[in-house]
């Protein structure tokens, strides 16, 4: 399938879900990486007076705002700021006097795009829009990703995407340079990066998606991260009897 092909149906397909759910149009969050603006892109393409893009900083990088407004700017779309520090610091600030014991650096970070996902659920229902995740299909399968954040969406347009052809529709819808070329990061702590965190490149990670390749160390190290993460693909457990 060709990028246009594929941008086209993606556009169409969200089309029909928010018509079936008898919504007007669609929000997500404007992260200033490559993931959220290929959403950004096609959201307006669907939705062209219908789609809001929310900057949520929460201690986070200037350059991340800095991207996020480009991207708003390139494809012309309405934008909200809404800044969480001062929200996250006091639940920070709670949970440390119920005395939980000392917080992990995962902890306190995963509360970052659980507090964005509540923001944007709000927006939504006051808009009657549906929220849109923009976790790919890289993501998705190794399990990098926030459970009840990244994932607590109502659409995924991406998911069916590894890292790679994300920077081929990125660069078809126009995503600016900059965006495309810096190196992915989920802007949890100051030098993060997905690839870092994740122990191996997003080459290695779409190569074994895609062909099922890869160095012994790849191929055990990806199918130990997706046997890790199932509970996050799936919807609560609930018994059988």
């Amino acid at each position: 399938m060709d990028t246009a092909e594929l941008t086209m149906r993606l556009v169409t397909w969200l089309k029909e879900k928010v018509a079936e759910a008898g919504a007007k149009g669609v929000v997500f969050g404007l992260s200033g990486g490559i993931d959220s603006a290929v959403v950004a892109g096609l959201a307006k393409r669907a939705f062209p007076d219908m789609a809001m893009g929310v900057i949520m900083p929460c201690h986070s990088l200037s350059e991340d705002a800095e991207h996020a407004r480009l991207v708003a700017e390139r494809f012309k779309l309405p934008v909200q700021e809404v800044v969480l520090d001062a929200t996250y610091d006091a639940l920070v600030g709670a949970l440390k006097v119920a005395n939980l014991g000392e917080p992990k650096v995962l902890a306190l970070a995963n509360i970052k795009p659980r507090l964005r996902m509540t923001t944007l659920y709000y927006i939504a229902a006051q808009n009657n829009y549906l929220v849109l995740g923009s976790t790919n299909k890289s993501e998705w399968t190794i399990g990098y990703f926030t459970k009840h954040a990244d994932s607590g969406v109502d659409l995924l347009p991406i998911v069916g995407l590894v890292k790679e052809q994300v920077r081929e529709l990125a660069r078809y819808l126009g995503v600016p340079q900059v965006i495309i070329e810096k190196p992915p990061s989920a802007g949890l702590w100051e030098g993060q990066t997905d690839e870092n965190e994740m122990g191996l490149t997003y080459s290695e990670l779409d190569r074994f998606i895609l062909n099922g390749e890869g160095s012994p160390e790849v191929v055990a190290r990806v199918r130990a991260m997706r046997a890790r993460s199932e509970h996050k693909r799936r919807f609560p457990q609930i018994p059988s009897f």
